[in-house]
């Protein structure tokens, strides 16, 4: 691996390769997270499996934790790279002489997107962790939709996460479909492809900013 990334290219292929696995954790966690809008039994169970199956916690979560943790690092060391090659940045906008606002200010949208991620990972992995680890809690199949509607009650929260999921939105936007560009796909397919990275970038994030306004206006009556 260290071999690999001291390549520019390698650099890349490794930060499409971890960005196309979050975004598939991104489509498999809306999946479960919207339940708690139409099922909130179903995500009550669903939620209940990630958090006690031994195979999500002691397998995929530590690679959903290494997915992050790579893909931010090498975003970070191809935005120093960048730099260094170009000399100077970019002094100003100008329409289409330059490439769009997003592509070039990537490092900041993913740098957002890390501290939301900080938080979200505070709000209820801490959260879980606590409560099973920490307080030693019986299991309880029931608590996971009261939980994530109690956190989304206060609307600086809530402003927040509407915030981040437009950010995410923006860095899909470019991010994803580049991804399939740096892994050389290139067919009768890629405008199929495009079409649907811009769909996906735009409807997931909408979505999840959609769940955090529902929850947070209708907060559940004791």
């Amino acid at each position: 691996m260290s071999g690999l990334t001291k390549s520019s290219i390698a650099r890349k292929v490794v930060m499409a390769l971890s960005g196309l696995f979050l975004v598939l954790f991104l489509g498999q966690h809306f999946t479960i997270n919207i339940t708690s809008v139409i099922a909130p039994d179903t995500f009550n169970e669903w939620s209940h499996f990630m958090g006690y199956n031994p195979l999500v916690q002691y397998l995929l979560q530590p690679i959903l934790i290494a997915g992050v943790v790579i893909h931010f690092v090498m975003g970070f060391v191809l935005e120093i790279q960048n730099n260094r090659a170009r000399g100077v940045k970019y002094v100003k906008y100008n329409g289409g002489s330059n490439a769009p606002w997003i592509s070039r200010n990537m490092i900041v949208s993913g740098a957002v997107i890390l501290a939301f991620l900080a938080l979200h990972f505070y709000d209820f992995w801490v959260h879980e962790m606590t409560y099973k680890y920490i307080e030693s809690n019986p299991e309880d199949p029931t608590r996971y939709y009261a939980e994530t509607v109690e956190k989304f009650e206060p609307m600086w929260r809530t402003l927040l996460y509407v915030l981040s999921f437009g950010l995410l939105a923006l860095h899909l936007l470019h991010g994803f479909a580049s991804s399939f560009q740096t892994m050389g796909v290139n067919n009768k397919y890629t405008p199929a492809i495009k079409k649907f990275t811009k769909i996906y970038a735009i409807a997931i994030p909408l979505g999840f900013a959609f769940i955090a306004l529902y929850h947070h206006f209708n907060p559940i009556t004791h």
